[in-house]
């Protein structure tokens, strides 16, 4: 009996207030020296293991914009996300990091994979170096905001770029801001 090899899944953007939500998934089909937690490592150190992680594996990225996370919620997008995984990345067993399934069958779910399993770990580079270098092009059409510092997150300055430009396109708008919204 076959054992199925292991896609490890993760995701990047879930709680900034700007950018897409971006998820990956890996089938490693080589190690890969140096993988942790995305969070855990240099800006530098995750774009040189990037393209080590695309050579040695399988993988399907997905992104949904600012607009889809609108529309349809974080929820519903990270259930398209892993639907969409599985169906480019079949014939697996399916790890996410966290504590979730959204619904989805054949899921296996743990908190921290990120950094304890290297599929994961994998994963977690993909989506964030993906969303991040989105981000630094988006912060080239909008300066205004300072992007390319913050990716989208809700630091004091973004914040106040926000209070003194309101919104631009790549902002979420179902995501509440103090001085901003009522």
């Amino acid at each position: 009996m076959n054992k199925k090899l292991l896609c490890g899944i993760d995701e990047a953007g879930r709680g900034p207030l700007a950018g897409s939500l971006v998820m990956a998934g890996v089938v490693l089909k080589n190690p890969v020296d140096g993988l942790m937690d995305s969070k855990k490592l240099t800006e530098k150190k995750r774009e040189a293991l990037y393209p080590l992680v695309i050579e040695n594996s399988e993988y399907h990225i997905v992104s949904f914009s600012a607009q889809e996370v609108d529309e349809m919620g974080i929820s519903k997008c990270l259930h398209l996300g892993l639907q969409s995984i599985q169906k480019h990345l079949p014939e697996k067993e399916y790890l996410f990091d966290g504590n979730c399934t959204f619904g989805v069958d054949n899921i296996t779910t743990m908190v921290k994979a990120d950094d304890k399993i290297q599929e994961v770990s994998a994963a977690s580079i993909l989506a964030k170096v993906t969303r991040d270098r989105e981000m630094i092009e988006m912060a080239k059409v909008f300066p205004e905001y300072g992007f390319e510092k913050h990716k989208g997150y809700g630091t004091k300055a973004h914040f106040e770029a926000l209070v003194k430009y309101n919104r631009c396109e790549v902002h979420r708008k179902t995501f509440r801001v103090k001085g901003l919204d009522l």
